[in-house]
């Protein structure tokens, strides 16, 4: 049951739960394989100077699946901190939090990725 004002200020179901939760799952089972992928490629590595773990890094086959580890992780971050927001924020200081956080995995995630593109793509140090 509805009350006229909750409908006039747009309260309620905001239809949105089933595909916030398949993302979080999507991310979840990425985050799991990528960095399955990581652990076990780094293990392998016969040295962990920075040299060899540069050269490492420069290989396409390293790059692309890094890139793909952080978008995941800062993605799935991103929907993980949206929803404690909404659970535990019940006033107008909420809105900002959601573009705060937005903004901050933006910049972070974007940094990271800089950061493997400027290694991947042999830039000096």
């Amino acid at each position: 049951m509805r009350s006229a004002i909750g409908r006039v200020r747009g309260l309620g179901s905001a239809k949105e739960g089933t595909h916030h939760w398949w993302y979080q799952r999507l991310t979840a089972g990425a985050n799991l394989l990528l960095m399955s992928w990581l652990l076990i490629s780094i293990a392998r590595q016969s040295s962990f100077d920075y040299a060899a773990m540069r050269m490492w890094m420069e290989s396409g086959w390293v790059a692309i699946p890094m890139a793909l580890l952080v978008v995941s992780v800062f993605y799935h971050f991103r929907l993980g901190l949206q929803v404690v927001i909404e659970d535990y924020q019940h006033d107008e200081s909420r809105v900002v939090l959601m573009v705060l956080l937005n903004f901050f995995v933006i910049a972070t995630g974007a940094v990271a990725l800089f950061s493997i593109m400027k290694i991947a793509l042999g830039a000096a140090a």
